[in-house]
C-alpha cells in the first residue's frame, strides 16, 4: 500500500486509534556480507549506507550485488541480514604494567579496523582510566566511523564503572577474560611520547568459511538466519542470494523461507536455477523443479549485469533486480492494487540473459514462472504476474501474484494496526473497538478503489465479538479477529483469523460454511470452523 496511508480513527470517545497501511517497498535480504554486525537486521535506504555498515560489493558473496541492483533499479528500503559461518572478530589488547586488557571487537572479520586510547585526566582514583574506542575505515585511513567514551572505568570488580560491566554494553568490543590487577598504561603518541595515542587492534579476524544452507535457515529459537528477522517491523519481499557463484541456494531453505513469509505475510523471491539457461531448459526444469508455494514467485532468465570488481558483464540472479523493478513500479500506483496492463521492465544496464520466444513465455507462465524483459513491446499480449502456486491450490486466486500481494498486505496492516488490543481487557468494548477500527480501514480501501468496483458486502467483512471470542473463564484470552476478503469470484471470499496475544501476533487461514442468506446480513450469513493450518499453535 501506499507508504501515505495513515489516518486516525475514534473508536470511542477517548480512545485514539493511528492505523497505517504498510508499503510495499522494503525487501530483507539474508546472506554473507563483508563486515557489518551478524544476526541483526539493519535497515538501508541507499547502496552508500549499504557499503558504510556493509562493506560493499565482495567477489565470495552475492548479496552485495543483489542489493546494488535493487537500488538501481529502483528499491527504496533494503533489511540487511549478515549471516556467517565461524568467522572470528579481531581482539585488541592494551598493555596494563606486566598485565593487559584483552578487549575483542564485537563484529566478526577481518574488515573491522579499531583502535582504542587510553588517559587518566581528571581522574585522582589509580584504578581508574579513561578509554575511547573507534572503528576506522581502515589502519591506513583513519576516517572515523563510530566512536565511544567510557570515563572513569575502573579495574576493581566492586566499582560501579567495572570496566567489564560498562564494555559488556559496548557497540563496539567485549572484555575478554579478566580484567587486570592495575590498570591500562596511558597510550601515547609514538612519535611525541607526549600527546595520546592509539592502539589498533590486530589482525587475527577471520571472515569464515563460506555459507551452508544451515547457516541460512539459522534457528528460530537463537533468532539466527532467516530468523534474525524477527526483530523486524516488517518487509514485504525476502530475497536469499545464491550461496555462491556457482552454488544456488538449497531446497530445504526454500522450503522455509517461503513458510517463514507465509507467517509474515510476505512474498519469497526465488531466483532461477543455474541449469536453466534457455527458455527450453526453464519449461523442462520447471515441470520437474519440485517446489511450489503460494507465498513465492519467480522471474526468468537471470540477468546481465556489469561487474565492479571484475570490470566486466557477469550473469547474475534476479531476485535483487526484481525486487527493485516491483517496488519501483508500486511507488506511483500499487501493480497489486489491480492488474497492470505495463508490464515492469528492467533499467538500463541490466538485460535477460537469454530471449524467451512469446508460445514459451506463455508455456512459462502457466507452469508460475514469470519472464523479465528489458523493453516495453506492443507484440507482447499482456499476462498476470504468478506466483508458484501449485496447481489445484485450495485459493484458485493466489496463482496470481498482484491477488496475494494485496491480501498479505491488509492482513500485515491489520496486524500491525491492532497490536495495541492485546494487552487490554478483551470485553465487549473492546473487540467492538477493534471491529470498528478494521472496518474503517477497510471502507477507506473501498474508498479508493482498492476491491474494484464491488461493493462492500462483497467486498469485505470482519468480524470480533462473541463468535470468535468465547468468554474467558479464568485467565485472560487471546484476541481474535476474522477478516474475510473478496475472492475473484463474486460471493467467495479469502478468510483469515487473527489472534492478537500479548507475546505474539498469529494469522491463519480458514474455512467457512455458508448458511442461507434469506434476510440475513452478509456477515451473518457465515459461521466459522477451525481450519487445520501448517502454522502450529499461537505463540503463548
Amino acid at each position: 500500500m501506499p507508504s501515505n496511508l495513515e489516518f486516525q480513527v475514534h473508536d470511542e470517545p477517548g480512545l485514539d486509534r493511528w492505523f497505517a497501511g504498510f508499503g510495499s517497498t522494503r525487501t530483507a535480504f539474508v546472506g554473507r556480507t563483508l563486515r557489518g554486525p551478524p544476526n541483526t537486521p539493519i535497515l538501508v535506504r541507499s547502496f552508500g549506507d549499504f557499503q558504510q555498515v556493509f562493506g560493499g560489493l565482495w567477489q565470495p558473496s552475492l548479496l552485495g550485488y543483489a542489493v546494488e541492483q535493487f537500488f538501481d533499479n529502483g528499491g527504496r528500503e533494503a533489511l540487511i541480514v549478515r549471516v556467517v559461518n565461524g568467522a572470528r572478530a579481531a581482539t585488541l589488547t592494551l598493555t596494563a604494567g606486566t598485565h593487559a586488557l584483552a578487549l575483542q571487537a564485537l563484529r566478526p572479520g577481518t574488515r573491522e579496523f579499531l583502535r582504542a586510547a587510553v588517559d587518566y585526566d581528571n581522574l585522582d582514583d589509580p584504578d581508574e582510566f579513561n578509554l575511547t574506542l573507534q572503528r576506522v575505515h581502515m589502519q591506513t585511513n583513519p576516517r572515523i566511523e563510530d566512536q565511544e567514551s567510557h570515563p572513569a572505568l575502573s579495574v576493581r570488580r566492586d566499582a560501579p564503572r567495572y570496566v567489564g560491566s560498562v564494555l559488556a554494553g559496548s557497540r563496539l568490543v567485549r572484555m575478554r577474560g579478566a580484567a587486570p590487577s592495575v590498570r591500562p598504561d596511558r597510550t601515547v603518541d609514538p612519535g611525541t611520547g607526549l600527546a595520546t595515542g592509539y592502539v589498533h587492534s590486530s589482525c587475527d579476524g577471520d571472515d569464515g568459511a563460506p555459507l551452508t544452507d544451515y547457516d541460512l535457515i539459522g534457528s528460530a529459537s537463537e533468532r539466527t538466519g532467516l530468523f534474525a528477522l524477527e526483530a523486524a517491523e516488517h518487509f514485504s519481499f525476502l530475497t536469499i542470494p545464491p550461496i555462491s557463484r556457482d552454488q544456488d541456494v538449497g531446497f530445504s531453505t526454500l522450503l522455509v523461507a517461503a513458510r517463514y513469509c507465509r507467517g509474515r505475510q510476505a512474498i519469497l523471491l526465488v531466483d532461477p536455477p543455474r541449469e536453466w539457461q534457455t527458455a527450453d531448459d526453464a519449461l523442462a526444469g520447471s515441470r520437474s523443479w519440485g517446489f511450489t508455494s503460494e507465498d513465492a514467485c519467480m522471474y526468468f532468465p537471470r540477468i546481465l549485469a556489469h561487474d565492479k570488481l571484475r570490470g566486466r558483464f557477469e550473469t547474475f540472479a534476479p531476485s535483487g533486480a526484481i525486487a527493485g523493478m516491483l517496488s519501483r513500479c508500486d511507488a506511483p500506483a500499487p501493480a497489486w492494487a489491480a492488474d497492470a496492463t505495463e508490464e515492469p521492465v528492467l533499467r538500463p544496464g541490466h538485460r535477460p540473459s537469454c530471449l524467451v520466444p512469446e508460445d514459451r513465455r506463455i508455456k512459462l507462465a502457466a507452469l508460475g514462472v514469470n519472464t523479465l524483459h528489458a523493453v516495453r513491446s506492443a507484440l507482447r499480449g499482456p499476462l498476470r504476474s504468478r506466483t508458484l502456486s501449485p496447481g489445484g491450490a485450495n485459493a484458485p486466486d493466489w496463482k496470481y501474484l498482484a491477488t496475494r500481494r494485496f491480501t498479505l498486505s491488509v492482513l500485515a496492516s491489520i496486524s500491525a494496526g491492532t497490536r495495541w488490543a492485546a494487552t487490554m481487557p478483551h470485553d465487549p468494548s473492546v473487540q467492538a473497538a477493534v471491529e470498528a477500527q478494521v472496518r474503517a480501514f477497510l471502507d477507506r480501501l473501498h474508498a479508493e478503489a482498492r476491491f474494484g468496483e464491488r461493493i462492500p458486502d462483497d467486498a469485505y467483512f470482519v468480524i470480533c465479538d462473541a463468535r470468535v471470542n468465547p468468554a474467558a473463564g479464568g485467565e485472560a484470552q487471546s484476541l481474535q479477529l476474522l477478516i474475510g476478503l473478496g475472492a475473484e469470484r463474486i460471493g467467495e471470499f479469502h478468510v483469515h483469523r487473527l489472534t492478537q496475544h500479548p507475546l505474539a501476533v498469529k494469522i491463519a487461514p480458514v474455512t467457512v460454511n455458508r448458511l442461507a442468506r434469506q434476510a440475513c446480513s452478509p456477515i451473518d450469513t457465515y459461521w466459522v470452523e477451525r481450519l487445520a493450518d501448517d502454522l502450529g499453535p499461537a505463540a503463548p
